[in-house]
């Protein structure tokens, strides 16, 4: 890996974050970003695999060094991106890219990240579907619809009765507001999860209390 040539962020993701770079650089950095959050770390390796447009251009349009970049908890207006493969490297980091030119994807701008640290491992599939939004589309084998554009609490649950039930009453006890929540489960009594939108920006340390819920596996928070 090597140095780029980009002096300011904006040589990478353009000051108004439009425009080709939108996607290929701004939209890369969040969804490494979301799967930072998702890990809960940056982790000791990974592997990108980018499929069409991304396999195409991505060290030409700077999508590697956003990626790494979010994936070291860089956000698209870190001053620090454009050095992201090289802090990748210092910090003992084992970030490749494996462009798949032959392989369709859903969407043109789709990357999956195999994440590993120790016994841990977490897969992301995300798409950058331009104007620097994305859609986190997998997480693992579970599909899912997270576009990061609000503050995100993603649970992980045993499929039971009344869990969306308590956890809304759990939320509202917390005085957080729900904008959206979106539910779905493997089988019926099997694992489930849910995806719920809130419009606090300052929740993160309040969601203790979600995980001694019964049935609960993870809860995970994602920011904006």
């Amino acid at each position: 890996m090597s140095k780029k040539d980009y002096k300011s962020v904006f040589d990478i993701i353009g000051p108004v974050m439009i425009g080709p770079s939108s996607s290929h650089t701004a939209g890369a950095a969040r969804i490494g970003n979301v799967a930072y959050q998702l890990f809960g770390k940056t982790p000791q390796t990974a592997n990108f695999y980018l499929y069409e447009s991304f396999a195409e251009t991505y060290q030409g349009h700077g999508t590697d060094v956003a990626l790494a970049g979010g994936l070291l908890g860089m956000k698209p207006d870190d001053d620090r991106l454009h050095e992201s493969l090289l802090i990748a490297v210092d910090n003992g980091c084992d970030f490749r890219f494996i462009p798949l030119l032959n392989e369709p994807a859903d969407h043109p701008n789709t990357v999956k990240i195999v994440m590993r640290d120790g016994d841990t491992s977490m897969t992301v599939i995300g798409a950058s579907i331009g104007g620097g939004n994305i859609k986190i589309k997998k997480i693992n084998d579970i599909d899912v619809e997270i576009d990061g554009m609000k503050p995100t609490i993603l649970i992980f649950h045993n499929d039971r009765p009344g869990m969306i039930a308590k956890v809304s009453s759990i939320l509202s006890e917390l005085c957080f507001n729900i904008s959206s929540m979106k539910v779905d489960r493997a089988k019926r009594g099997q694992d489930a999860y849910m995806v719920i939108e809130v419009d606090e920006d300052d929740c993160k340390a309040s969601l203790g209390i979600l995980k001694q819920l019964d049935n609960i596996h993870d809860v995970i928070y994602i920011g904006k």
